[in-house]
């Protein structure tokens, strides 16, 4: 447990919740601040900062239980649908540093549904397309914490951040 974490806290009971799924390695609570009603929260028990720190088997376990709150959310609100959310660090928008996704129920009648809503998409030419692809397949392997094996790796990755800034793209 970290001891400022907010979601340690809800998992040691400091903090109330509205649980509504546990198990000996998860729990699932609703969101104080949701989206729809409904809005449930994924976590694992044990405190990682991001789901790049957590090993695979407990990713894959994550998963299971994910897809098993989404289906009882959109039983329990009568959703038309629902999404599923997860962020890792702050560029990404993840504000409380532990492992957590985010199952909320969407409506038909709401507005704009998808992932375009929130970040708009960007036209890249095909060079760059290509580009990405190969720095991408360059890094399988590599950890989060850690540079790529490769120094070469990382000078490509590099290049290309150059190249996406002179055409007005951030990476």
């Amino acid at each position: 447990m970290e001891e400022e974490c907010l979601f340690c806290k809800i998992v040691a009971g400091e903090i109330p919740s509205e649980e509504v799924y546990s198990d000996g390695d998860f729990i699932a609570f609703l969101d104080i601040n949701p989206r729809n009603p409904g809005h449930t929260l994924v976590i694992p028990r044990k405190h990682y900062n991001t789901i790049l720190e957590m090993p695979d088997s407990e990713v894959a376990d994550l998963s299971r239980v994910v897809k098993k709150i989404a289906i009882a959310v959109k039983k329990g609100t009568n959703a038309d649908g629902i999404s599923i959310g997860q962020s890792n660090e702050r560029a990404a928008g993840q504000v409380i540093p532990h492992v957590h996704f985010h199952v909320i129920p969407r409506f038909a009648s709401e507005g704009p549904p998808g992932l375009e809503s929130i970040i708009p998409t960007k036209k890249l030419t095909p060079e760059i397309m290509k580009k990405l692809t190969e720095t991408i397949k360059a890094n399988f392997g590599s950890s989060e914490t850690a540079p790529a094996k490769k120094p070469e790796k990382l000078e490509k990755t590099e290049e290309l951040r150059e190249e996406l800034k002179e055409e007005d793209f951030e990476l």
